[in-house]
């Protein structure tokens, strides 16, 4: 996806937060992947992992079904986008106190402006019905993982203290798949607090790279001698 329509995308997302209301919100949950009854405000101190892969694999399992795996995952790309670039559109995905409505209303009109349709685009309006949006990066994540399993890849998360470009991304490719022997699809994610460098999980191996996890080193290296 081209910066120009991302950029028109962040300023509708600021549009977005200020015109949804932040209140909590009455009923029940439309639950058509979950067979438990809930609240409309979602509990989000419960964990996120279980319910993101059972959602991941409904939406993997019917890509498979109706032979669609190829649009999903670029559409999903989209999403992971915004959520990389936009602080608003992460509060927004993430903030328990938006109602259902405002929530589908506000994926519903960012899905049509980035030209997200067919399966994807309904399957993140179902997570916002469901108030389960706030679950969308761990859903990309698993999803992710997923189809790389299934064209015979390993997927590598990767975090970063800024984005990575095209270039950066094709030499950490190129690096793991000499180490690993295998193709890599990277699932990627940004979080200024490491510094700098780079963390990547494969499977249960951690490589990681960041100035704080050096840093952290250091200190207790410095304790130790102390």
């Amino acid at each position: 996806m081209s910066a120009g329509p991302i950029t028109g995308v962040l300023v509708a997302v600021a549009a977005l937060v200020v015109q949804t209301s932040p209140r909590p919100a009455g009923g029940q949950d439309a639950g058509n992947l979950e067979t438990n009854k809930e609240t409309r405000v979602t509990d989000q101190t419960s964990p996120v992992s279980g319910v993101a892969e059972r959602y991941a694999s409904a939406l993997f399992e019917l890509a498979l079904e109706e032979k669609a795996l190829a649009a999903v995952e670029p559409d999903l790309d989209t999403f992971q986008a915004m959520l990389d670039e936009s602080d608003d559109f992460l509060r927004m995905v993430k903030s328990p106190m938006i109602s259902a409505e405002d929530h589908e209303n506000a994926i519903a009109a960012l899905a049509d402006k980035v030209g997200v349709k067919g399966l994807a685009g309904n399957f993140v309006r179902l997570l916002a019905h469901n108030r389960r949006l706030f679950t969308l990066p761990d859903v990309i994540r698993a999803f992710k993982a997923m189809a790389a399993d299934h064209r015979g890849e390993i997927s590598a998360q990767v975090t970063s203290a800024r984005p990575l470009n095209d270039a950066q991304s094709a030499e950490l490719k190129a690096a793991l798949k000499e180490r690993l022997g295998k193709d890599v699809t990277l699932t990627q994610a940004v979080d200024p607090a490491i510094l700098g460098g780079l963390v990547v999980k494969v499977r249960s191996q951690m490589i990681d790279s960041s100035l704080r996890t050096k840093l952290n080193s250091m200190k207790t290296r410095l304790k130790e001698a102390s």
